[in-house]
């Protein structure tokens, strides 16, 4: 009889054990999902079985662009005495290491927009790979903005501030997904972050970046943190009524118009704070 009950209590622990194990690996997978989704960063391992879960950590993977940010624009600015040289690397090497996902979402959803009121053909234009003029001038606005605003920032030295947009993005990117319907009936590849995305995801995601931007700015950080939220609520508002919904393209205008958004705010705070 103590022998079975020995078995049992080995077969519950190991039991125990393997679902552990299994919980710390989805989680292992979760962050390597996030990356290779968000970044061209190579990282080994294998994703979680549900894309959904990277969702968690879209917005540690703001703080480790802007951290890869940091460690090329502080040497440019510090050591060279070059500050607009250290913001035009910065936003280059930003937009390399997102290898233009959200850029490319940016432009086609202004091109779509402004080319047509129709929900259905804004959405046929959206998946047509080549750019055009409002869609150009988009783009250029966008980036001119970001160097600008670094600019200002780092010659502030207000060099911790350069990771709140980022970091804030991505997490209005899961308000997003969690939020809203998929638009398109066919699918695509954001389909399965927006099918798959629940309440908890954005819960965990929000408290990880109201815990980031506060270490990075104090209470300045949860001021920017209310207003990417308001941001995020204005964009599921408009995108209700203008697609009924979200897209792969759609995310990534909602995260680069929150990150130049908030760049900009913060470069006009940054001359007073």
């Amino acid at each position: 009889m103590f022998k079975v009950l020995k078995s049992e209590i080995k077969n519950c622990e190991m039991r125990n054990l393997r679902g552990l194990m299994s919980k710390i690996q989805n989680i292992a997978g979760g962050f390597i999902a996030a990356i290779r989704t968000l970044t061209v960063l190579p990282v080994p391992g294998r994703e979680a079985e549900r894309q959904a879960d990277s969702l968690y950590f879209f917005p540690l993977v703001g703080e480790i662009l802007g951290g890869l940010v940091l460690l090329l624009a502080w040497p440019i600015a510090v050591k060279l005495g070059w500050g607009w040289g250290a913001a035009c690397a910065g936003t280059i090497v930003l937009t390399a290491l997102t290898r233009m996902l959200h850029i490319d979402g940016l432009s086609d959803t202004v091109d779509a927009c402004l080319a047509s009121t129709d929900r259905a053909r804004r959405l046929e234009i959206m998946k047509d790979p080549h750019i055009g003029s409002f869609g150009t001038a988009a783009v250029t606005a966008d980036l001119l903005c970001k160097v600008v605003a670094m600019e200002r920032l780092i010659s502030t030295a207000h060099w911790s501030w350069l990771l709140l947009p980022l970091i804030l993005s991505r997490t209005i990117m899961v308000l997003l997904a969690v939020t809203l319907p998929y638009a398109r009936i066919e699918g695509g590849k954001a389909g399965p972050f927006v099918k798959e995305g629940r309440q908890v995801h954005f819960y965990v995601a929000w408290v990880l970046a109201v815990l980031l931007c506060f270490l990075h700015a104090g209470i300045t950080g949860i001021f920017v943190v209310l207003a990417a939220l308001a941001l995020g609520l204005l964009n599921i508002l408009w995108m209700k009524r203008a697609f009924a919904g979200v897209t792969g393209d759609l995310l990534g205008f909602a995260g680069e118009t929150t990150e130049c958004f908030l760049y900009f705010l913060l470069a006009m705070a940054a001359g007073c704070l």
